[in-house]
């Protein structure tokens, strides 16, 4: 027979391996798209995933797990460049089926610390089912508007840093 801990330990292990597997996809996704407002809202989702990923990881070792390495994601093709509207709309379907997958599960974790943690992801992830929704529609304000005058150089550049 399983001890609660254990069950909470797998469950928070599963949870892990999923939230990574979107994380890992949103970054491949986001090595696609060269449109700065839609990358910089990839960025966004992605820092938050971090920050998701952070609490399980902390939370798993505190129960004597070990969390998860992330895998590498294979991703197709969106086609010609630009092209990415329908890595968009799956990534806003996975989202949504993440959380069908999770919410009725939070009701099973006793821990009142990881439920509402749990709580927490599973909305983040919901609003960044909506970011990728208007990203397909072709929202180029998910995450507010510019100052007069910034522009963006109609890109994302190649690297990361520039010195």
């Amino acid at each position: 027979m399983s001890s609660p801990s254990n069950d909470l330990l797998t469950t928070l292990q599963e949870l892990h391996r999923d939230k990574l597997a979107l994380r890992e996809r949103h970054v491949a996704v986001a090595r696609r798209i060269d449109h700065y407002d839609f990358n910089n809202t990839y960025q966004y989702a992605i820092n938050r995933e971090d920050v998701h990923l952070a609490w399980l990881e902390t939370a798993i070792r505190e129960l004597g797990g070990v969390p998860d390495e992330p895998a590498e994601v294979p991703l197709p093709s969106p086609g010609k460049k630009g092209a990415f509207t329908s890595l968009v709309i799956e990534d806003a379907a996975a989202a949504e089926a993440f959380v069908a997958k999770w919410r009725p599960r939070v009701a099973g974790i006793s821990n009142i610390r990881h439920a509402r943690m749990v709580d927490v992801i599973l909305g983040e992830t919901l609003e960044h089912r909506r970011f990728f929704a208007q990203i397909a529609q072709g929202n180029e304000q998910v995450l507010g508007l510019r100052m007069p005058g910034a522009g963006t150089g109609h890109g994302v550049m190649g690297v990361r840093w520039v010195e």
